[in-house]
């Protein structure tokens, strides 16, 4: 039988200002972008009524997935990031379980080479029933009116995790970079992640430092994300976004 998202009860409410790096337990350490979003506080929910408010957020999304590739079947499971279709999920891949799905959204950059800029995302976490989570990102920037300005970069990549809880997460980005990832969860729903081997080809971007990227679920059930790099001896931030479900 499918796992199902909604058997996972969220907990906090719907605060829509939170930033990306609120996703996480408040001890994380993560950096934000102070300068560009309020942090309030949340109040509690009961499991109740978290069970309930994932519910009816699901109505929208539950019915979608990524569509197949009508190029004739292969002998494999097509990959999904819906828990309701397609195959089980892996029995160790539980504990990434929340993020498996489609989401979209807008972030803030802050990069050596572009400066600081608006951007639209997607993410795809899926999965084919085997013991790894397929991720893909797409970035595209936002001109100050508002209006998506040509695409940015791209990132492609596999999720794993142990029995011992140690998620390695391993990222090829179209700019010339191939990274590989290590960390845990912070809880149920959150993941923290940081760089143990950062590769840059001859036309990668040579100022990209060693990183570390927080990952987890805000108060409203957004996907938020930050990713630090070290900069003169400390990390800043580099990227963020808050992502909605669209699919799964």
């Amino acid at each position: 039988m499918n796992q199902d998202r909604n058997d996972n009860p969220d907990t906090p409410e719907n605060p829509p200002s939170d930033t990306p790096g609120d996703a996480a337990a408040a001890g994380s350490g993560a950096a934000r972008h102070e300068d560009t979003t309020p942090q309030p506080q949340s109040e509690t929910l009961s499991g109740n009524d978290a069970v309930n408010l994932a519910a009816e957020q699901s109505k929208s999304t539950a019915h979608r997935n990524i569509p197949g590739l009508d190029l004739g079947e292969l002998p494999l499971p097509d990959d999904t990031a819906n828990l309701r279709h397609g195959p089980n999920l892996h029995d160790g891949l539980l504990a990434l379980l929340p993020l498996v799905g489609v989401w979209r959204g807008e972030g803030q950059a802050d990069t050596a080479v572009d400066g600081q800029y608006s951007f639209g995302q997607q993410i795809i976490f899926a999965h084919d029933g085997e013991n790894y989570l397929t991720y893909e990102s797409r970035i595209w920037k936002i001109d100050p009116e508002g209006n998506p300005a040509g695409p940015d970069q791209r990132e492609s990549g596999f999720w794993r995790i142990s029995l011992k809880d140690e998620i390695e997460f391993i990222c090829t980005h179209s700019t010339g970079v191939a990274e590989i990832f290590y960390g845990e969860p912070v809880n149920e729903r959150a993941w923290q992640i940081e760089s143990a081997s950062t590769m840059v080809t001859s036309t990668g971007p040579a100022a990209l430092g060693p990183g570390k990227r927080l990952y987890g679920l805000m108060p409203n059930n957004d996907l938020g994300w930050v990713d630090e790099r070290m900069v003169d001896g400390e990390l800043r931030p580099r990227m963020s976004a808050q992502l909605k479900r669209v699919a799964g």
